[in-house]
Order: structure tokens, then sequence, then C-alpha cells
């Protein structure tokens, strides 16, 4: 059977992929280019998706993709643990350079962000030798067994995959729609301490600084101030989940640059390569070489091409300056969604927020209120992609509309990306 259309392609995917792989649109893409994407059937994209802010330097920037093909000539695969290369610990030593973590520091790389969560987990309980894991509602770690546990939501990613591994609780995370304040967040941290897990049982408190999957809300610094202090009390320690945070979508190198307070371990992958698998578990060396030889690593873990691509992301970033254009980009987009939240003539949205440009709204049922309504949200994706806009919603509620179009996205792009939301956004 031959295929040519978006619709023929889907028939073919609907009988030889597991259902449960979700989509949010029914588009194959045939090739792609910085902020725009072609479908198999010519229609052209504008992307604000950047593969779930894989993309913050475009699909398939020039620099990444020479470093790419010149180590494509070398050599593709050894197996770090096998033979060694030297992009694996020159990728190390730069991150250490710049992550926001004082003293020494130590790298370890993977492929996934679900990889680097867990690893993260098993390094803390490592140098702990407790078992507990503390993480909050609306969180998203990964779909892997304990990556998943840690995510702060049943439907989809826990439905039907059995009970969680012992000693997992979740905090509510502080958001001011939800009614919910950091210092209720502690509280409720407290209570967990006096009903359920000894404090001293407890190997990490892992955090994302802007919730992704849970709607782009941000922890207030009182959270994070409280959160240090707790994890010094206890010895704990603290985990900052930057998977979709890092690499300058929040108008910092790092998320963990916008408070006062470091973690001990900081998880990284997504944007870190520009595209090719790779994620990280970075942080206090005396933490990070609390496993044994053997005990941390993966056949494919630090690939060398993927190696390759994020010593050239990293190369992008000083050269063309992403992380001050990330707050370029941020100021721009939140100016046109205040427009469009004052519009009569669109469907009411609020709650406008994120640093950086990492960037979202909720789309409510009347205007002046927090009453999600899911099913707009639904509609205004769907619209925008037959409109030709690559747009992701996200949420606790599934009202939330997310912003991640590459940092190098030129401006009359944007705009016209913008132009084609508020299309979709017509009431």
């Amino acid at each position: 059977m031959s295929a040519s259309t978006n619709a023929d392609w889907f028939a073919r995917r609907t009988a030889a992929v597991a259902r449960g792989i979700g989509h949010t649109t029914g588009v194959f893409t045939e090739r792609a280019e910085n902020s725009e994407l072609w479908d198999i059937e010519g229609k052209r994209y504008i992307d604000f998706a950047g593969g779930i802010a894989v993309l913050n330097t475009g699909h398939r920037h020039p620099k990444v993709m020479a470093a790419v093909q010149a180590q494509m000539e070398r050599f593709t695969h050894t197996c770090f643990q096998v033979t060694l290369y030297d992009s694996y610990v020159e990728l190390c030593e730069r991150l250490n350079a710049i992550v926001p973590i004082s003293g020494p520091v130590k790298s370890a790389l993977y492929s996934t962000g679900a990889e680097a969560t867990e690893n993260a987990i098993k390094i803390a309980r490592a140098a702990t030798g407790r078992a507990g894991i503390i993480a909050f509602t609306g969180a998203f770690h990964g779909r892997t067994i304990v990556a998943m546990n840690m995510t702060g939501k049943v439907a989809p990613y826990k439905k039907g995959f059995g009970p969680a591994p012992a000693e997992m609780y979740h905090v509510p995370f502080p958001v001011p729609q939800f009614g919910v304040t950091a210092e209720d967040s502690l509280k409720h941290l407290r209570f967990l301490f006096k009903a359920d897990i000894d404090p001293a049982r407890v190997a990490a408190i892992i955090i994302e600084p802007v919730q992704g999957e849970g709607g782009f809300h941000m922890a207030p610094p009182e959270l994070m101030t409280g959160l240090r202090r707790v994890c010094d009390e206890h010895g704990i320690v603290l985990v900052a989940d930057e998977v979709q945070t890092g690499f300058g979508r929040t108008g910092k190198m790092f998320a963990m640059e916008h408070y006062d307070v470091e973690p001990d371990l900081i998880c990284v992958a997504k944007s870190l390569a520009g595209g090719f698998p790779l994620s990280g578990v970075i942080g206090r060396a005396a933490i990070m070489d609390a496993s044994e030889p053997g005990g941390l690593g993966g056949t494919y873990a630090g690939n060398p091409l993927a190696c390759a691509a994020a010593l050239a992301v990293l190369d992008v970033f000083a050269e063309e300056k992403l992380v001050e254009r990330a707050n370029a980009l941020g100021v721009r987009l939140k100016a046109r969604l205040e427009i469009m939240a004052r519009s009569n003539t669109l469907l009411p949205i609020a709650g406008i927020r994120g640093p950086g440009a990492m960037i979202a709204f909720d789309i409510v049922k009347e205007r002046g209120t927090d009453e999600p309504d899911a099913e707009a949200t639904k509609r205004v994706v769907a619209r925008a992609t037959s409109l030709g806009l690559i747009l992701l919603s996200c949420g606790v509620n599934a009202n939330t509309i997310r912003i991640l179009t590459p940092l190098t996205a030129p401006d009359p792009i944007v705009d016209e990306g913008l132009d084609l939301l508020e299309a979709a956004l017509q009431a």
C-alpha cells in the first residue's frame, strides 16, 4: 500500500503503531528548517512547539548539522563504557563549568529525560542510603516506572500501569489560581514528615523550577528557599528537573539561576543537543561519585553524535546570544497575548505567564474567571494546525496553551505565528 497524504500515512500508523502513543496533530513532516516545517503534502507550518522544547536552536541549525556530519565521518558509536571518546568528556567539562552549582561538579550523560530523572534518584539513593522520594502535584518527570510515578498526574501517564514503587510521595505545587501558596506547599511537606515518612528516610526532593506539562507555573522563590532549608536540615538531596527549562528557555541558561539557592543535582535533556537524543545529570561531585563503577551509564548513553551536536549547541548559544534572545522573544510574545486577552472577538484567555520565552496562557469559559475550558482548548489546537501553526496544550486542567518557538525564530516568523494563533482563538 502506497501512501502520499497525511491521512494515508495515519491509517498505516494506526495499523502498525501501538495505540498508547498519542499525537497532537495528524501531520507527517517531510522537512524542517529553523522555525518552519513542511508536511508530506507540501503544506508549510510555523512551529510553536519545537518538538516539545527540544529545538531552542531551531530545526537543523547549520552549526549543529556540520558538527554531527563531521562526527559521522569519524564514528557513530563505541559505547562510552567500552572505548571512550573526547566529546563526552569535553561536554561534561563544559556543562560542569556553566551549571549553577558551586564547588566541584561532575556529570553523567544519558539519552532521554526520563533516564536523567531516574538516574538522579539512583544517585541520590546511593549518596544518602535512603529510599524516599518527594515530588509535586502537576509535575512531569517521564514515562518509565520511577519517572512515571514521580509525575504528579494520573491520566494518561499512570493509568493502567500498576502500583507505584514504595516511598514515593507528592506535595501540592503552588499555583495562585488553584488557591495553593508556597507556604501551603511547605506546610504539607511538614505534615508529610509527621504522618507518612520520617525525613531521615528521604533521599531526594525533585522539582521543576517551572512546571512543563503542569501548565508552565514557576516555583515561587520562597518555595525554593524553603526546600533548600529542609534539605539542608535533613540531609536530603535537592534535585532540579531542568529537562524542559534548561538551555535558555526561561531567559537564563538554567532556570535555577532565577533563585538565590542551588540544587544538588540538575537533570538536563531536550534542547541540550538540538534535536539529537541526549540527557544528563550534573551535580555536586561528592554526590555524583556515590555510585560504584558500573552502576551508572547505558549502551547508547552519551552517544557521540549527540555529544557533537551538544557542543555545537553551546557554541551557538554563545555566538548568537540566545539567552538574551529568549528574554526579547518573551517580551514580544507576552505583549501580543495581552492585546489578544483584551479582545472581545476572541475566546477568553487568562493567566499569561512564564519567564523568558517559556510562555503560556489559559483558555477559560468566561472572561475574568479561572474556570478552565478544556474542550475549547482542544479546538484551538486543532484549528491552529489547520491554519498552519503547530501548537501544544498542557496543564492539569488541559486548558493551557504553551508556546515553545525556537529561540532562533526571526521576528517576522514569530509575528506570523501569532497572527495564526489569533485566528485560531476566534470565538
